[in-house]
C-alpha cells in the first residue's frame, strides 16, 4: 500500500494495487489464489467502498466485484489503470490542500483519506464527511492535473463541511449549502480569473459552457425551488427538484460559482468565506456585489426576490 502522508490528507491506494495484482497475474496466465482475493477484500479502499455503497442501500457483494475483476473488459484497461495509479501517486497534495483551505476560514484544518478507487461505477464521492472524511476517485484516463483539480474541489467539501457547521437551522439554509459546489469549483481553479474547467474532459467543459449560457435562467429557476422550500415545500419534493441542480455541471455549480466570484471580485475574499459559512447572509452579499457588479462591467445580473432575504430561519 502507498500512503504519502500530508499534514493530515492521506493518499490510500491499497484497493486498486490489489485488483491490479490480479489483473497481472490474470494477464500472465497465472493462478489467482485465495490469498489475492482476500487482499483486496479486506483493503481499507475496499471496505470503506462496500461500507459506503450499503449504506446508500446499494448491492455491493463480494462475488459480484469478483466477477467485475475477471471480467475482459477490465483486464484490457490494465495498463491504463497502472499507468495513471502511479502518476495521481505523485500528485501535489500540497497544493491541492492549499486551494481548498484558500476559499476556508483561516486555520480551517482539512482531514480526509483519498482513495483511487478500480470498481464498476464511474462515479466519484466523499464519505463520512463528520466522522473519518474520505475522497473516493474513480480511476480513469485523466492526468494528474485533472486528479489534483478534483482532489482540490472534494477537499474543499470536506473543509466547508468542517468549518461551516450551524447552517443546519432550518430546510432553506440547509439548500443553500448546494452552493457549495460552485464555492469548490471556485476554489479548486485557483481563483476568480482562472478558468474553472481548464483540466477538465471536453464533454464536461462543453456542458459547463452549456450551463453558464443559461446562467439567468437557472439563476431563476433555483431561485423559485428555494422560495418554495422556504414556504414548507416537502421534503420528497425538495429531494426530487432539488438534486436536479447537481448533475455533471448544473445550477448549484454554476450559479454558486458565478455568486461566488461577483462576491469576491466586489466586496472581497473574506466577505465571500464569511458569507459562505453564514449563509443567512449570501442572498444579501450577492445582490450588493451584483450592483458593484455591474457599476464596474456593465454587466446586469439576476438578483435575488426580498423574501428569500429577509426571511428568518423557521
Amino acid at each position: 500500500m502507498f500512503a504519502a502522508l500530508l499534514l493530515s490528507v492521506t493518499l490510500v491506494s491499497d484497493q486498486p494495487e490489489a485488483v491490479l495484482a490480479i489483473l497481472e497475474k490474470r494477464a500472465g496466465s497465472q493462478a489467482i489464489t485465495e490469498v489475492d482475493w482476500q487482499r483486496l477484500f479486506t483493503a481499507e479502499g475496499y471496505v470503506r467502498l462496500k461500507k459506503r455503497e450499503q449504506s446508500m442501500q446499494r448491492p455491493f457483494e463480494d462475488e459480484a466485484f469478483r466477477t467485475f475483476v475477471l471480467s475482459d473488459d477490465l483486464l484490457a484497461k490494465r495498463p491504463m489503470l497502472s499507468r495513471v495509479l502511479n502518476d495521481w501517486k505523485r500528485a501535489d497534495l500540497s497544493r491541492a490542500t492549499s486551494l481548498a483551505q484558500a476559499y476556508l476560514p483561516p486555520g480551517t484544518k482539512i482531514e480526509a483519506k483519498i482513495y483511487p478507487s478500480i470498481k464498476p461505477a464511474t462515479n466519484s464521492f466523499v464519505f463520512e464527511l463528520d466522522t473519518d472524511p474520505a475522497i473516493f476517485k474513480y480511476i480513469e484516463d485523466e492526468p494528474r492535473e485533472r486528479f489534483e483539480q478534483v482532489i482540490a474541489h472534494e477537499m474543499h467539501h470536506v473543509g466547508y463541511r468542517r468549518a461551516c457547521r450551524g447552517n443546519d437551522e432550518d430546510d432553506l439554509l440547509r439548500w443553500l449549502g448546494a452552493f457549495g459546489e460552485g464555492f469548490a469549483v471556485l476554489a479548486a481553479a485557483g481563483g476568480p480569473d482562472a478558468d474553472p474547467q481548464q483540466h477538465s474532459p471536453a464533454g464536461v467543459q462543453a456542458e459547463w459552457k452549456r450551463q453558464m449560457a443559461d446562467l439567468e435562467k437557472n439563476f431563476h429557476e433555483v431561485e423559485t425551488f428555494l422560495a418554495d422550500v422556504a414556504a414548507g415545500l416537502p421534503e420528497e419534493e425538495q429531494h426530487r427538484r432539488g438534486f436536479a441542480f447537481y448533475g455533471v455541471q448544473g445550477p448549484w455549480y454554476s450559479v454558486g460559482w458565478k455568486m461566488a466570484v461577483v462576491i469576491e471580485k466586489t466586496l472581497g475574499r473574506e466577505t465571500l468565506v464569511a458569507v459562505m459559512c453564514d449563509r443567512s447572509k449570501l442572498f444579501a452579499a450577492y445582490n450588493r456585489a451584483s450592483d458593484a457588479w455591474f457599476e464596474s462591467t456593465g454587466e446586469r445580473l439576476p438578483k435575488w426576490r426580498a423574501p428569500l432575504i429577509s426571511r428568518p430561519p423557521r
